[in-house]
């Protein structure tokens, strides 16, 4: 697919304009700051899309002064007392130092317990953390993937998880394989199950086209309200899209 990228300022606004061959204009408001990114089919001039975004300002707008309102995590120093996230629940880090192997337990609904060596410094312990991270989303993709297989039509040759700073999630539709964000282990498990779903789509739907919605619509009715969700949670300083 050939795409084009271009920049204009509309209203004061800074619209990212990517054009693609695609058969209708989608716009969108991402977090942190409400960046706004306009996917064009290559037939519209600017004109057209000036217009198509200066009728959706008033939804444009609102959008960024919800963003503007969330909660962002600071950067983590990993130390006791810090607040951290699994699966959409805030705990209490608790760092215990031990000579034993690292690892990382949940005591409780509230405590997040790291056992950690001696010296062990703020790098090696936010490694410590992420292993756990992916090793609990290993144990959690391959149901998901599997429940939704035959509901969508598709087969999953391959998946992997890796730290993405732009995206929740991308997909090879050659390769059928996806990527999912390590990120996503923080969310809840309905936020990772919506953004699964929203790739394996991918493999058959390219772009986020009328059909790649309808097919949102009939398998996940609830979709938006899990990517309000995902968007809606305490965010991490980097910039996020869905």
């Amino acid at each position: 697919m050939s795409t084009d990228h271009a920049r204009m300022e509309i209203r004061g606004i800074a619209v990212e304009i990517v054009r693609k061959d695609i058969k209708h204009l989608h716009v969108g408001v991402y977090p942190p700051e409400g960046r706004v990114r306009v996917a064009v089919p290559l037939r519209l001039d600017d004109d057209a899309v000036r217009l198509a975004v200066i009728s959706r300002l008033a939804w444009i707008r609102r959008r960024r002064d919800e963003f503007q309102r969330q909660d962002r995590q600071s950067q983590r120093e990993l130390v006791s007392g810090e607040s951290h996230y699994f699966e959409g629940r805030r705990y209490r880090l608790d760092i215990v130092v031990s000579d034993g192997p690292p690892a990382i337990r949940l005591p409780n609904a509230s405590w997040m317990e790291m056992r950690v060596r001696p010296g062990t410094d703020r790098d090696a312990r936010e490694a410590i953390l992420y292993r756990w991270y992916r090793t609990r989303m290993r144990e959690r993709i391959p149901e998901i993937i599997a429940k939704w297989e035959p509901r969508i039509g598709v087969v999953v040759a391959d998946w992997r998880i890796r730290r993405m700073k732009t995206r929740w999630g991308t997909c090879n539709r050659e390769a059928r394989r996806i990527w999912l964000n390590s990120e996503l282990a923080k969310k809840p498990v309905a936020c990772l199950e919506y953004v699964v779903v929203h790739e394996m789509v991918h493999l058959i739907e390219r772009s986020h086209s009328d059909r790649f919605r309808s097919i949102l619509d009939r398998l996940m009715p609830q979709w938006r309200r899990r990517l309000d969700a995902l968007t809606r949670e305490p965010l991490a300083s980097e910039a996020w899209e869905t």
